[in-house]
């Protein structure tokens, strides 16, 4: 408990004297994070809702696939798309590696099964013949999306919160592709990695704290707009 209570003294410290490698960090934290988490939403809310609504051979497999991949191994993706980007890689003329795209990609990868599973989740919650009533009306193919997708509001909302959960508290994967090279790619999880591997245990409890408060803050944001009239 000593290295928690001092670990939260030096969080404290840290961020009431606006130390500026601490927030650079955080910065790029939540920009890596929250970038990850809006194409994971971009791709993984159009899939969910194309696998809720349509029926077509091979669906199940393909759900199985996306189940599968909500507990994917970050360092299996980690090293995929090393494999990728590296030199003598497919993608290794972009020289993407070592650098905050390939972090994103990484955790782009991680986040969107999770969005995907969760938001088909949220549209099979919906009532089977709410597609056909709204189809009835003469809705077009996005105004139909839209129109579940406000019915469905309060589930995709929490595949939004469990795909940014799930790219922030990522870091096997992060550090093979980015590095963790300081002032440019290191991010508070593998910056809390480094300090305990360096025998810094407070430090890595400061920054641990420093990453739960950062991940509860925009989980807090996200909840306040998902319950919002929801109240008892």
């Amino acid at each position: 408990m000593e290295v928690f209570w001092q670990g939260l003294l030096i969080a404290i410290d840290l961020l009431l004297a606006g130390d500026k490698e601490i927030i650079e960090i955080a910065l790029l934290t939540l920009k890596v994070s929250g970038s990850a988490t809006l194409i994971a939403v971009l791709i993984g809310v159009p899939v969910g809702f194309f696998l809720a609504l349509t029926s077509f051979p091979g669906r199940n497999l393909v759900v199985s696939i996306v189940n599968f991949g909500m507990g994917l191994p970050p360092v299996v993706v980690g090293l995929v798309v090393w494999i990728l980007l590296s030199r003598y890689g497919p993608l290794g003329m972009l020289g993407l590696l070592y650098t905050p795209t390939a972090m994103i990609i990484a955790q782009g990868i991680i986040a969107s099964p999770i969005v995907t599973g969760f938001t088909l989740a949220a549209f099979q919650q919906l009532h089977p013949k709410l597609k056909l009533q709204i189809l009835s009306l003469g809705a077009s193919r996005w105004q139909l999306m839209w129109l579940m997708a406000r019915e469905a509001r309060l589930g995709l909302l929490a595949a939004v919160m469990a795909g940014f959960g799930g790219a922030v508290s990522e870091v096997g994967a992060s550090m093979m592709v980015g590095g963790n090279l300081v002032g440019y790619t290191r991010a508070l999880t593998t910056a809390t990695v480094l300090a305990v591997n360096k025998g810094q245990q407070e430090l890595g409890m400061a920054l641990s704290l420093i990453l739960l408060f950062l991940a509860f803050t925009v989980t807090a944001v996200l909840t306040i707009a998902q319950q919002r009239g929801r109240c008892p």
